[in-house]
């Protein structure tokens, strides 16, 4: 399996690819961050974090894209743009037809470190570690990006077993019909 992970920002928009499956090695294909100048409009800011994924998407052709879910902050403005920059990836991979899962900040730590609570530091410790690299990726959005593409390539499976039970489930599932009167 082949993921991009995005820690979608408007400024530093983290991106990384991992490749493996559960339970074996992964391997890092890539990583980067796609920057674009605080002075410029909103919108074409937006363009170019468009045409960074777009590129990545092109280069490293993943199976699926993993984004970072957007959590409430107190800085609406911060908000915003880590939101927008989010769509921005989201619409980039399903235009492609790409699976996207979005996972909680949370989510991403508990997977990597074992702790939803780990600070920057741990998760770029972790990632270096599980991906076998001589330093942390630099800056941490790049860092974070691999750490969502190896939350995503764990929790994939569970999470397809888990949709698969649902659906079978609805499918055998036996219709209830109620006595008249009782409605």
């Amino acid at each position: 399996m082949r993921v991009l992970g995005v820690d979608p920002g408007l400024t530093r928009c983290g991106v990384g690819v991992v490749e493996g499956v559960a339970g074996r090695p992964l391997r890092m294909v890539g990583v980067g961050v796609v920057r674009t100048p605080a002075e410029a409009d909103t919108a074409d800011r937006l363009v170019l974090i468009e045409r960074g994924i777009e590129q990545w998407l092109d280069e490293h052709r993943p199976e699926f894209v993993a984004v970072e879910r957007v959590f409430s902050q107190h800085n609406v403005s911060t908000v915003m743009g880590t939101a927008q920059a989010s769509a921005v990836a989201m619409l980039c991979a399903a235009r492609r037809g790409l699976p996207v899962a979005l996972h909680t900040p949370s989510e991403v730590k508990a997977a990597v470190t074992g702790s939803g609570r780990a600070d920057k530091a741990q998760v770029g410790s972790m990632v270096t570690r599980l991906l076998r690299l001589d330093a942390p990726p630099k800056p941490a959005d790049a860092a974070d990006a691999l750490a969502l593409a190896i939350c995503h390539i764990w929790r994939a499976p569970a999470a397809n077993r888990l949709q698969e039970a649902v659906a079978a489930q609805r499918r055998t599932a036996v219709p209830v019909r109620l006595p008249k009167g009782t409605r």
